[in-house]
């Protein structure tokens, strides 16, 4: 584990630009004072871990994350609870996760005590930025590390930055929790197998614009994925993990393999059974889909992630088809999982799974 040398910024933002920036942020807007960093090279591993003044990088035009796209990320959130103290949720699988993104793009290895010491000393550095306990605000962190090396040939990178950002962010449903229509999209594919479906990459991300874009021209929230052999097994709802409820109470999502192994996914299906549901992780066709909500025996959809923790799907639309979730309104069971997730990460509930680590 690194120690984190702290030097605190020379120009932190005023108390009150603080607070007027804070009582709207929005998501991924507004940025605290600092960042967490450290770089690596083959001959020294990593080093010049430090906490300090948030501001832009330098590299040279030949950066090889530029060109090649060498890089992956986390995202993270810390809570203050009714007694002012901070809380972050699950960061260990968050640093898991890392690792192994870290592996799948040939990056180094970052081990897991240094991740968690860098995004703890960050959230203590930054404390003033974390929302006021009561509402669904919180603390947004972003651990990433990319190939900085001025380099154009191809192949994994002498030099990485490794960096954590931080800001303050709303909840998504500001009005209320609203349902979403998905388009099933078959000109897009989300991932293979072999691919980096299953690592937290920034190539992920962008390849996935153009399927967001088709889905809002068939006037669709978001895109939904199937398979890009068959196109017919459900993966993922864009940055999202997806989940039916059924009449007989299981819930059932699609296995991994090619899709991420979100966190959020893991914790509600660990939630499940004191709903009186019954988790199953395995293949989920379309077909399945389109015939049990019409015939009522899936009762409910949504889907889970980081930034808006459960969203309800209340419709799907594809090529010659559109399939209504129930009564198209959010459903009942899937609300009641949204608070309990919430109630545990703010404090209002007991945590049995020990997912909660304590920052200040």
């Amino acid at each position: 584990m690194a120690t984190f040398t702290v030097v605190p910024s020379d120009s932190p933002l005023p108390e009150a630009e603080r607070k007027a920036l804070m009582a709207e942020p929005g998501f991924g807007r507004v940025f605290t004072d600092h960042m967490a960093t450290a770089v690596w090279t083959p001959e020294a591993g990593w080093s010049d871990h430090r906490i300090g003044k948030l501001q832009n990088f330098s590299l040279h035009p030949s950066a090889a994350v530029l060109h090649y796209a060498q890089e992956i990320f986390e995202g993270l959130k810390v809570y203050r609870h009714a007694d002012g103290s901070l809380w972050l949720f699950r960061p260990e699988a968050n640093a898991a996760r890392f690792a192994r993104s870290a592996e799948r793009l040939a990056l180094p290895l970052l081990d897991e005590e240094t991740f968690l010491t860098s995004v703890t000393e960050l959230v203590r550095q930054d404390e003033p930025w974390v929302p006021a306990y009561g509402g669904e605000e919180s603390l947004y962190l972003r651990p990433f590390m990319f190939a900085s090396e001025g380099f154009l040939g191809v192949r994994p990178a002498a030099e990485i930055t490794y960096c954590v950002i931080a800001c303050p962010v709303a909840g998504l449903f500001q009005g209320g929790v609203s349902g979403v229509r998905l388009w099933v999209s078959t000109n897009y594919t989300r991932a293979a197998p072999g691919g980096t479906g299953a690592a937290k990459c920034g190539g992920n991300y962008a390849s996935s614009l153009a399927a967001q874009l088709e889905a809002r021209d068939h006037g669709c929230d978001q895109v939904m994925y199937v398979d890009g052999v068959e196109h017919e097994w459900l993966e993922e709802s864009g940055t999202m993990n997806m989940f039916m409820v059924t009449a007989d109470h299981e819930l059932v999502t699609p296995g991994l393999g090619t899709i991420l192994e979100g966190i959020t996914r893991d914790s509600i299906l660990r939630l499940a059974d004191r709903h009186g549901l019954t988790p199953v992780e395995r293949r989920v066709s379309l077909t399945e889909l389109r015939q049990r909500c019409a015939d009522g025996t899936v009762t409910e959809v949504f889907a889970a992630g980081t930034a808006a923790v459960i969203t309800p799907i209340i419709g799907f639309n594809g090529d010659g088809f559109e399939v209504k979730v129930a009564d198209g309104e959010p459903g009942k069971t899937t609300m009641a999982l949204r608070e309990h997730l919430l109630d545990i990460q703010h404090g209002r509930a007991q945590d049995p799974f020990g997912w909660m680590r304590r920052v200040l």
